[in-house]
């Protein structure tokens, strides 16, 4: 049953927050203490490969665990609700991995405690995500979607801040550890979260339950061209923000610029760059995207001018370049979060499976963080070099922009 009643300011800040301590936890690691890590154990010659292994082992087992948890909590009938128990037990798992990945000393253990980091935080995204079709109405899920994507960003500002500059070290780990529960409590515990009844939920049969996760692209085809919209451009981002930092150090030439800087601080100028392109559109398109009704448009037109600035650092590889793709990144990436997540949840296959939906919809997500850097590493190494990566992360972009028209119930 779809909602109808608006949902309140208080309503939204808490699930924010919740959202900021999750990507907080992808963050942290992925954008500054990962790579280090790895450089750290592997070497400069084997960390691109290395890199590439614990990110896609990782995201394989975000993959499984983000639709299992959803599915789970969708038959959850605890009077703690459906949702909350994932949301706090994710946090708390996730944190506990997070915790264990500072302490590793080799590739496999990287690999092993980033897995189990990635299982907590993606059930916690799971029952988090599920939260919109869960009380929002359609007429406002533009604007929530814009206050509750603004976290992603901002993590990734706070993230990249609190472990090059607060934190040195895998001590950074510790602190998001923190940070991750510390901004999942109030949300789950101030929040309505009504359980479901015993008599509601379905009888369970491991044959069906597994068969759920099948969403025909036939029987459902808005939703299959949503899910083949997202991963082709989650695919692109992924590949491009792998090597963001190797990018900087060796292409960019980053602490040769600027002696006595890092590279790190290099990443953190631009991700503030661009977190502020993200701010100024990111509320403002999901509000008028509501207004007008119109999904489809723009998330075209902020994926066309997201292709830009691929194709800005694939010919013109420098810092003023570079600072120029992150604004213009940041003014199409804010539309596109909030819209396009407007937009997923209207084509959502049942009301009953919305974690379940929304975990499979993940995949999209999660699935090119396991290609994407199969795919970029050979493109870095082999074959042309970071020109030939940013053209194919720009060819993926536009590929997105131009899929979306397929989907036919969402103006």
């Amino acid at each position: 049953m779809e909602p109808t009643r608006n949902v309140g300011t208080r309503w939204v800040a808490f699930i924010a927050l919740a959202n900021l301590g999750l990507y907080l936890g992808y963050f942290g690691p992925l954008e500054v203490l990962l790579p280090d890590q790895v450089q750290a154990i592997a070497g400069p010659a084997g960390k691109i490969a290395a890199l590439g292994w614990v990110t896609g082992v990782g995201a394989a087992a975000a993959l499984i665990a983000n639709p299992l948890a959803g599915a789970l909590s969708d038959r959850t009938t605890g009077r703690l609700g459906r949702r909350h128990p994932w949301t706090v037990g994710g946090a708390l798992a996730g944190a506990l991995a997070l915790v264990l990945l500072a302490g590793q000393h080799t590739i496999a253990g990287v690999i092993i405690a980033w897995s189990l980091a990635q299982v907590g935080l993606n059930a916690m995204q799971a029952s988090i995500a599920a939260g919109v079709p869960d009380h929002v109405p359609v007429r406002q899920r533009g604007a929530v979607s814009g206050w509750i994507g603004m976290p992603q960003i901002i993590g990734v500002v706070l993230a990249v801040a609190l472990v090059s500059l607060a934190v040195t070290g895998n001590g950074g780990y510790a602190l998001i550890a923190a940070l991750v529960v510390a901004c999942a409590l109030p949300f789950a515990l101030t929040t309505p979260d009504p359980p479901l009844a015993r008599a509601a939920r379905p009888p369970f049969a491991w044959r069906s339950f597994a068969a759920s996760f099948w969403l025909s692209p036939r029987q459902y085809p808005d939703f299959g061209w949503a899910w083949l919209t997202r991963f082709t451009i989650s695919l692109g981002n992924a590949m491009a923000i792998l090597y963001l930092l190797y990018f900087l150090r060796d292409r960019i030439h980053y602490q040769r610029l600027f002696p006595g800087h890092t590279a790190e601080q290099g990443l953190l100028i631009l991700v503030l760059i661009y977190s502020a392109g993200v701010v100024l559109t990111t509320v403002a398109g999901g509000m008028i995207s509501d207004r007008t009704g119109r999904r489809k448009l723009p998330v075209t037109v902020s994926g066309l001018v997201m292709a830009v600035p691929a194709v800005m650092l694939a010919f013109w590889p420098s810092w003023p370049v570079a600072i120029s793709s992150a604004v213009i990144l940041g003014l199409g990436y804010g539309v596109y979060l909030s819209v396009d997540q407007a937009l997923v949840t209207q084509v959502l296959p049942s009301a009953a499976g919305r974690a379940k939906d929304l975990g499979v919809l993940s995949i999209a997500g999660s699935a090119p963080a396991v290609l994407g850097p199969a795919i970029a590493a050979p493109l870095v190494s082999r074959f042309g070099g970071y020109p030939t990566l940013f053209l194919t992360v720009a060819a993926l972009v536009v590929l997105s922009s131009a899929l979306v028209w397929k989907i036919r119930s969402v103006p």
